[in-house]
């Protein structure tokens, strides 16, 4: 008799609480579905509707910027040979334009052919960058990628963009390279850490190739000026030796 008490108190407490976990289901369930409802029936208002990006609120702007980012995703390699060009293109033509000579389609060429060789390795540079030197700190994360793309990346790009002029140019090479890399540095310091940081702290990754297509068209424009202005100067200098030498030529037939 005192057995069968204790099987049916066990039995009759395992039913009580099975019933009250039914009950604590059918409560929580019956809260969601009248809050999913009162979700549905919500008048939109600024306060629960959420805020979109700056860049997705641009109107044509914004579908332009997000089909490029979709031919990029597809195509990453084509998409940034395309962009380089574009971007020294445009760099050329203002950089002609703005000068009193006429316009030389050789110089283009040129500009479009360094800027090509150098679209994949530069898009690739960045993309190791973004991926790398990702610390626990944000503020650390961003200087030292600011502070390594200045050390390692502009100096060997300036080097190779205006070495590659003089070369095509027939120029010598190292003359040119001194009278333009360290000045481009110097100037770079004024623009690119501040771009940079920018570009890792509010562009996505996606974008950031044309953002920093829209800032290289003026930077390259500089480099342009840059480049014309020691080409000249070499030219001046060669003149002055070629004179000097016609005078030591004159005065030693007249002895």
């Amino acid at each position: 008799m005192a057995v069968s008490s204790w099987t049916y108190r066990a039995v009759l407490r395992r039913q009580l609480n099975t019933l009250r976990l039914m009950r604590q289901r059918r409560g929580q369930s019956s809260k969601s579905n009248s809050k999913t409802a009162v979700d549905e029936d919500q008048v939109p208002t600024p306060n629960n509707i959420p805020t979109l990006p700056f860049w997705q609120r641009l109107g044509p702007l914004t579908q332009a910027a997000q089909a490029y980012a979709r031919v990029q995703r597809r195509r990453p390699l084509t998409t940034q040979l395309c962009t380089s060009l574009v971007t020294y293109f445009c760099s050329d033509m203002i950089a002609q334009n703005a000068g009193d000579e006429e316009y030389d389609p050789v110089r283009t060429g040129r500009s479009l052919l360094i800027g090509g060789m150098s679209s994949i390795p530069s898009y690739k540079w960045f993309l190791w960058l973004s991926h790398s030197f990702n610390y626990s700190s944000r503020i650390l994360s961003l200087g030292t990628k600011v502070f390594v793309n200045q050390l390692c990346f502009t100096p060997i790009f300036n080097s190779y963009f205006f070495g590659m002029q003089a070369l095509l140019a027939g120029e010598n090479v190292l003359e040119h390279i001194k009278r333009t890399v360290p000045t481009s540095i110097v100037n770079s310091l004024k623009l690119w850490p501040a771009v940079t940081a920018f570009s890792f702290t509010f562009v996505p990754i996606e974008f950031r190739s044309v953002f920093a297509g829209v800032i290289a068209v003026g930077w390259q424009t500089y480099l342009m000026f840059l480049n014309r202005a020691a080409e000249e100067e070499g030219a001046r200098e060669h003149l002055v030796i070629e004179e000097s030498a016609t005078v030591a030529k004159l005065q030693s037939s007249a002895v």
